[in-house]
């Protein structure tokens, strides 16, 4: 299948809108800390103190393993590959991007990790290892049994309900990123030039630029 394309039809109309909204909620849940000077937030934008202050506090802890996070790595990246148009998952940051939200968002710390870690015994049930340890034809086999609900057997529900749960956060977090922006084609709003109504138009009116007006105002050539 053409992941790619699936993915973004999928951003464009049902994107996890949620996710990305609620990102900036408190979060109380306790985590792995980590020394705060290790680890500082990029505001990006015009943050005021306390939103820096929040964001850097996220930064400072650390959820998910090293283990995890290259399944999460993996994964996102059989989500969204990289191709000729852009990146991957990984190159726009996503598992960054999720390490994040459920730091910001601990109802999804469960759900994710108890996934993952689904994930894993089904890989050493069939393959005898998990997850990031199979090779590329095992773990296509295991994404293809929980990535269709339709035809998915119902001794796979939690695997798709997992697998359900985590593309949204692959789609918002790519398509949220600059390399997704760009991906979609999105322009946003772009500073233009405009030499003015066009000369024919004006004779029609028996109108006419004043010469200070084409110099200051209205000629970018």
């Amino acid at each position: 299948m053409d992941r790619r394309k699936s993915i973004k039809a999928m951003a464009l109309g049902t994107l996890s809108a949620s996710v990305f909204a609620e990102a900036c909620k408190l979060s109380d849940k306790k985590t792995t800390e980590v020394k705060a000077e290790d680890k500082k937030a990029d505001g990006g934008y015009d943050r005021q103190p306390e939103e820096m202050e929040k964001l850097n506090a996220i930064a400072a802890q650390t959820f998910f393993t090293p283990d995890e996070m290259a399944t999460i790595t993996i994964l996102g990246d059989i989500i969204i590959p990289r191709d000729e148009v852009s990146g991957s998952a990984s190159d726009a940051k996503v598992p960054e991007f999720i390490e994040f939200i459920v730091k910001d968002m601990p109802e999804h710390q469960i759900p994710i990790r108890g996934g993952l870690r689904w994930l894993d015994v089904q890989c050493m049930k069939q393959f005898g290892k998990g997850f990031k340890d199979c090779d590329e034809k095992q773990r296509i086999e295991m994404v293809d049994q929980i990535a269709y609900p339709e035809t998915a057997k119902p001794t796979m529900k939690q695997g798709v309900a997992f697998f359900n749960k985590f593309r949204d956060l692959v789609a918002t977090g790519f398509f949220t990123s600059e390399i997704g922006v760009k991906d979609i084609g999105y322009m946003g709003n772009k500073p233009n030039q405009w030499n003015g109504v066009p000369d024919d138009v004006l004779k029609q009116y028996g109108l006419a630029y004043s010469e200070k007006e084409l110099k200051e105002c209205v000629s970018f050539s």
